[in-house]
């Protein structure tokens, strides 16, 4: 290498408290690419509002913002900048179907959904406070995933679930020939529940008895439920895990996180996208 400068490169590296070899490294260091850190900055901000996802939804949702990347390239990034999905812990299973009260037949097994309000999908679980539980309930559109009602108590007496069906009935109001499907817990299996049921005229299907995947879209959401907002934080009281909970429901979860089932959209522009598609139907 040729210097500008009579003095040897030894004595410039001794002035600098550098090596030769260091010297010789910093030469070899490619010019920063100012798309690259522009996409890392923008990789990174959705790590934070996302940090579950994997290499896919993180390439889903740059295309969404606008950025043309290849899957190779997002996982490099992902890699290199440690954008790693937080581990997943284990689902716990708290069904309790030791009860006297009548149970159905599984009638969602046999559906094969086109569309929504074709079955609905309900189910409980716990949440851990700093000195209790408390529990949520909540019935899913099982075709696009969608939470359409939820309710959050301290208990697991029958109004829980109560009213999370009561909210999903406001929500949506049952179309003829829809199929409740749930576990053959207490709740669902209660004189009230059914009998709401049965006053909207739903079918209702419940899990074969030791069958937990019977029930397979209800448990995937809690398992995301507790990945995705549960295990990322530490409530305190009931007022606070409701606030958080209903966040992450109706604007984290319905509206924004992105679900492989759906092609990788939101719950919310899945049905969009069914409503653009039946009106360009219907004026076909």
């Amino acid at each position: 290498m040729k210097l500008a400068t009579p003095i040897p490169l030894q004595r410039l590296c001794e002035l600098g408290q550098v090596s030769r070899a260091g010297f010789y490294r910093w030469q070899q260091v490619p010019p920063a690419i100012e798309d690259d850190l522009d996409l890392r900055d923008e990789m990174q901000r959705i790590a934070l509002e996302f940090p579950y996802y994997g290499w896919r939804r993180m390439k889903k949702e740059l295309k969404d913002r606008g950025w043309v990347v290849n899957h190779k390239r997002v996982r490099r990034i992902m890699r290199e900048d440690n954008l790693l999905c937080l581990r997943r812990r284990k689902f716990v299973v708290t069904t309790d179907s030791n009860h006297d009260r009548p149970v159905y037949p599984n009638l969602a097994g046999e559906l094969d959904l086109t569309g929504l309000n074709q079955l609905w999908v309900a189910d409980i679980t716990y949440i851990r406070l700093e000195l209790e539980f408390v529990y949520l309930a909540v019935v899913l559109d099982a075709y696009s995933r969608r939470v359409i009602g939820w309710a959050l108590e301290c208990s697991l007496e029958d109004e829980l679930t109560l009213a999370a069906l009561r909210m999903a009935l406001r929500e949506r109001p049952p179309a003829s020939g829809l199929v409740h499907h749930s576990d053959r817990g207490v709740q669902y299996a209660s004189g009230d529940y059914t009998g709401l049921l049965k006053e909207h005229q739903i079918r209702i299907s419940m899990s074969r008895k030791g069958n937990p995947y019977d029930n397979a879209t209800c448990e995937s959401f809690m398992k995301t439920l507790k990945y995705d907002e549960v295990h990322r934080q530490e409530y305190r009281d009931l007022g606070e895990v409701r606030s958080c909970i209903q966040q992450f429901l109706e604007k984290v979860y319905n509206q924004k996180r992105l679900h492989s089932a759906l092609g990788y959209c939101s719950p919310v522009k899945f049905e969009q996208s069914l409503s653009v598609a039946a009106a360009v139907e219907a004026s076909a």
